[in-house]
């Protein structure tokens, strides 16, 4: 009998985007199917919105939108060109 894999744990990564004047920001990406099930961010006090989301490990593509219009993420380190002639965010999910 081959021996079981064990399960891969998820990974807390948190999302944040400095907008003080924005009114919403979502987060869209390949883990919530883009458009499909967008995640809220929640504002705080200094105008830096964040969500905390749980990951498997892996590569993931995402962008923000904020009021309506999409928008990178400036602290993303890595960039994938997309389909609709800009660039999606990409984060990697690593166990430590």
């Amino acid at each position: 009998m081959p021996a079981k894999k064990p399960a891969t744990k998820n990974i807390k990564e948190t999302f944040q985007l400095e907008a003080p004047a924005a009114s919403a920001v979502l987060l869209a990406g390949d883990f919530t199917e883009w458009n499909a099930e967008p995640i809220q961010l929640k504002k705080s006090r200094n105008g830096v919105w964040k969500a905390t989301v749980s990951l498997p490990p892996g590569r993931y593509q995402y962008r923000f939108m904020v009021d309506g219009a999409w928008c990178d993420d400036p602290t993303a380190e890595q960039r994938i060109a997309n389909p609709f002639g800009g660039q999606n965010c990409v984060r990697s999910v690593a166990v430590n």
